[in-house]
């Protein structure tokens, strides 16, 4: 059955309600604990201080001015309800992490700070922060990861043509770029705004403007004003070129000197404001080193265990070291039958194409070295490295850059709108007299 939206709003009060106060009256206490309901969910007051607390935490380490605390509230609730929504969305999907996966993913950051996991873990101890919430904050932004990933990634096209009309309204291949570091503020629209509601965004827009200019400063006012899910960083989109902006933004960036303050524009999502932090240039070009290769594989199977494989590659070592031809060895014994017919070669190899240890082990290879067995999912493996040359590829690299940015710009741009969609279109009911 399908209700009308006030009756579903009153429907889902009542059951909220019901499940809160019957099993327990003690839970009338829980109720006057409740700033917002989130659909079939609800957000505590102790849920949302202890976000606050960490908020403000980040914001009195970056020596920033704190912004009035019903306002700072107010921003982190409206984030902790998209944030929630999306965990409700990918739990109806399906969506789970491992513990295994998670435990992986924290190795990974971890050492990407140069050190182990329990190295790691100190150290978040060190600086207050629970090991636990990390473990739960990161598991919650790959949850949710997959799903816009699921959402939105399988939507997003990049047509050739796009590429090469950027490239003839941007600058030929090889010129230098400028890097534009950007604050934004965005004053939101819902979906369906009617012509009141976009008249009111557009004069509360032009008073922002009009403040920043006179000299209100930009973080404070993002974090007060910006309805953005960079708010709470004080509007910081951080470093880009123009390929990597939403598409509204990029001949507006061109007008801007540093410290300049933007017109509104709008988008569907509403009016957006943005300032020129700061400009530098950066000259674009690139080449690589490619590597012409052959290899021998013995893969392990049924009958051929891993420790059987190493010998045979061991063998197969040894006799050409002795001057046996390694052509016909990989014809006769390889089992990568694509390459075996060619004598193992693998032809001209760029950077990131193989497999990380044969790459690894093949950059260390000098010209005509042949390696020791070398292990990888495939099996062992024998390496050759026959020349290596360094290629000039900017305009192929170009292209790829534009590509990967042209997407990127698509997803933020995409992301956003579904965001605001899920949010105009969820129950959501917050106590304003508890903020």
């Amino acid at each position: 059955m399908k209700f009308p939206k006030i009756q579903k709003k009153i429907l889902k009060s009542v059951l909220l309600c019901s499940s809160l106060l019957f099993p327990v009256f003690a839970s009338a206490e829980v109720l006057d604990n409740i700033i917002a309901i989130v659909e079939d969910d609800v957000i505590l007051e102790n849920e949302l201080q202890k976000e606050v607390s960490t908020i403000e935490q980040r914001i009195t380490a970056s020596k920033s001015q704190m912004p009035p605390l019903s306002i700072l509230r107010r921003q982190v609730l409206e984030r902790m309800i998209v944030d929630k929504l999306q965990r409700q969305l990918a739990e109806k999907a399906g969506i789970n992490v491992s513990e295994d996966a998670l435990n992986s993913s924290a190795a990974d950051i971890a050492r990407r700070n140069n050190m182990n996991l329990e190295e790691f873990r100190l150290e978040l101890e060190k600086q207050g922060m629970n090991y636990a919430g990390f473990l739960d904050n990161l598991k919650n932004e790959i949850v949710v990861n997959e799903l816009r990933g699921r959402e939105i990634g399988g939507r997003i096209k990049v047509t050739d043509r796009e590429v090469e009309h950027y490239l003839e309204t941007q600058g030929k291949a090889g010129e230098e770029l400028a890097q534009y570091h950007l604050g934004h503020i965005l004053i939101a629209l819902p979906e369906g705004a009617s012509a009141s509601a976009i008249q009111k965004a557009q004069a509360k827009a032009d008073e922002v403007v009009k403040k920043l200019r006179a000299g209100q400063d930009f973080t404070q006012t993002a974090m007060s004003e910006s309805n953005d899910g960079n708010a709470l960083k004080g509007g910081d989109l951080g470093w880009r070129t123009l390929r990597d902006m939403p598409t509204l933004f990029v001949n507006e960036v061109g007008k801007l000197r540093q410290g300049g303050i933007s017109e509104p524009l709008r988008s569907p999502s509403g009016f957006h404001i943005i300032k020129m932090l700061e400009i530098k240039g950066l000259a674009e070009g690139h080449s690589i080193v490619k590597t012409k290769v052959r290899h021998i594989l013995i893969k392990t199977n049924e009958l051929v265990d891993d420790a059987e494989a190493s010998r045979r590659a061991w063998a197969l070592k040894e006799r050409v070291t002795s001057g046996d031809d390694f052509s016909a060895l990989a014809r006769a014994h390889s089992d990568d039958k694509g390459s075996a017919i060619k004598g193992g070669s693998l032809d001209w190899v760029e950077p990131g194409v193989l497999v990380k240890p044969f790459e690894e082990a093949m950059s260390k290879l000098k010209i005509n070295e042949i390696s020791d067995p070398v292990q990888t999912q495939f099996g062992w493996h024998l390496i050759q490295v026959l020349d290596r040359e360094n290629r000039d590829n900017s305009a192929e690299f170009k292209k790829n850059q534009v590509r990967d940015a042209i997407r990127k710009r698509k997803i933020e741009e995409e992301t956003e709108l579904w965001m605001r969609k899920l949010r105009d279109e969820a129950f959501v009911e917050i106590y304003t007299n508890r903020l």
